[in-house]
């Protein structure tokens, strides 16, 4: 994460299929930004700002936002002061961020050089249309794990992870495993602290969200074949269920993934 590397839900790369692209040293064009989402509206082909009520994104710009924001909210009350928020950026196609050039290939990641976390908002079709992750709180899912790495961040546990992963390449791939469970974990986190406010089915849609971006499962679609020693996200039960183990009782005390013998 840190030193120009980006985590992303998953790991995912969309070419065709979703493909994991786990802390990928970003690299190429120069990119293009749109409007964040705190802009007014996206642009039309000519140039000209689509006004919002048009814009056929609005919906889920406004939901990316609510719950951007409330995802924020929640780990500020948990650290209860010193908490420094992170930025939302919307981008269409590539994009500069302070970790690079990244097309929407990479999928929705977070740069903590910038301490951003970018979506394209085009991945949310594609999680329905190429993973059968549907229903907004699926969405809600990959934002408030992409808040976990920022909240890794800040505490410090991503640069640990590198500098352990310096010291032994051999655990390199394990200790993101590591990484990336625990942001799945304070995915969960944030869930428990929503749960008044949700549907019936909602949990449910996180939940298969989170198996549907397994090491296993995106490989097995990718390529036919599985290579645990190539994972660096979780598999899908595991990514489940370090994302109900945060839901269940909302306390990141829950969340250390590092300290036990089995992920």
């Amino acid at each position: 994460m840190p030193g120009g590397r980006v985590a992303v839900p998953g790991g995912l790369g969309l070419v065709g299929v979703l493909v994991f692209v786990a802390f990928q040293l970003l690299s190429g064009g120069s990119g293009f930004a749109v409007p964040s989402a705190f802009d007014d509206g996206a642009q039309a082909p000519g140039g000209s700002a689509i006004p919002a009520e048009q814009d056929p994104e609005r919906d889920l710009r406004d939901f990316s936002e609510y719950v951007f924001d409330s995802t924020q909210s929640t780990w500020a009350k948990t650290f209860g002061g010193g908490y420094r928020d992170a930025k939302l950026y919307l981008y269409r196609g590539a994009v500069s961020t302070g970790c690079g050039s990244a097309s929407s290939a990479v999928g929705p990641f977070y740069c903590p050089a910038d301490q951003r976390v970018y979506l394209d908002l085009s991945f949310y079709r594609d999680m329905e249309k190429q993973l059968g992750a549907q229903g907004d709180f699926a969405w809600a899912y990959v934002i408030a794990h992409e808040v976990g790495h920022h909240v890794q961040k800040l505490r410090g546990t991503s640069d640990d992870v590198q500098r352990l992963q310096r010291q032994d390449p051999d655990q390199a791939n394990p200790l993101s495993v590591r990484l990336e469970l625990q942001a799945d974990c304070y995915a969960g986190v944030w869930a428990h602290s929503v749960f008044d406010q949700l549907d019936p089915g909602d949990v449910e849609e996180a939940i298969t969200a989170s198996e549907a971006v397994g090491d296993d499962r995106l490989q097995r679609r990718a390529r036919g074949e599985v290579n645990p020693d190539s994972f660096t996200h979780g598999t899908s039960a595991q990514r489940a269920k370090w994302f109900s183990k945060g839901q269940a009782n909302g306390e990141p005390a829950d969340c250390d993934t590092f300290s036990v013998d089995e992920t």
